[in-house]
Formats: structure tokens, sequence, C-alpha cells
């Protein structure tokens, strides 16, 4: 698998451009977009995205100790699910994947009305599995059916450790 991602920082200026346009963005015009904590964030001219993986203490949904998918903005760099296969891939090489894998949260009256929220999720492998308390769609990958470890991204990470 080829990979469009690029590994990039929580204050990426061109990656904070795309995370202003996405719904769930707190404060648009703000250096950082990511939330607290450990973070991988992939960018493409095109796209941006981000795994989180907060300590279990500090969560307050029903997956403690997953991986997070806090932002995912597409503006045509390609096939949704195409990259959220390979950025779930690049994570994998840089993380162990946890044992519940990684969520998403889909807020279906912010997306584009589709036949079923979060379809580009459910396309690259991920499954609906229920309802945070405030009515988000969750979508879980678990390890048996991620994608395998993506090593082509340059990362300091890697580097540091190979």
């Amino acid at each position: 698998m080829t990979t469009i991602w690029r590994e990039s920082w929580r204050a990426d200026p061109a990656a904070a451009s795309l995370a202003d346009r996405h719904y769930n963005r707190q404060k648009p015009g703000s250096p950082q977009f990511v939330p607290p904590g450990r973070c991988i964030v992939l960018s493409h001219d095109r796209a941006v995205w981000v795994t989180s993986w907060p300590f279990p203490a500090y969560v307050r949904h029903g997956w403690p100790g997953a991986w997070v998918n806090s932002l995912f903005r597409n503006e045509g760099a390609g096939l949704s699910s195409d990259l959220i296969r390979q950025a779930v891939a690049v994570t994998r090489a840089i993380w162990p994947a946890p044992a519940l894998g990684i969520v998403s949260f889909v807020d279906a009256d912010q997306v584009r009305h589709k036949r079923d929220p979060g379809r580009c999720y459910r396309r690259a492998g991920w499954s609906h599995v229920g309802f945070t308390a405030a009515g988000l769609y969750v979508f879980q990958q678990l390890p048996a059916d991620m994608p395998a470890p993506d090593y082509s991204v340059t990362s300091p990470v890697l580097e540091a450790a190979g």
C-alpha cells in the first residue's frame, strides 16, 4: 500500500487550516488543533488525520485505552476509506495497537447526509459499535481487523527507535 500521508505535528499551520473546516473544531484559528496528550498527526495538502491515545484515566467514553481518531478531514485527497486504512497502517507502525483498537465518533447531524453515517469508516473495515451519551455514532476497528503497519512514512519516532 502506498500512502499519501506525511507525519506532521499538532500546530502545523497547513493542517490547522484544514482542521478549522472540520465540524468538531473547538477554536478555529488557534494554532493547535489536537487534544492534549499523545498524538500522531498525518497530513497531506488536502487532508488531515489525527490519532490520539488518551490515558484511560482521562477518558469519559466507553472505550478507555483505545486510540481515538479525533480528526479526519478529506478535501479531495482520495477516497476517504483508503485514506483511513492508510492512516491506521501508519499509526500501527509508530505505536503498538491497543486491545480496544481505534474508535471514532461521528455526529450524523454535522456530516453530509448519506444513507448511513460513517460510511467511509465502514468501507475501511470499521464497525458501528454504539453511541456516546451525547448521541454520536461510535465506529471501532479492532487490531485483528487493522491493516498491516506501514513503515513508509518518515517518522521521528521510528527514526529514534531504529
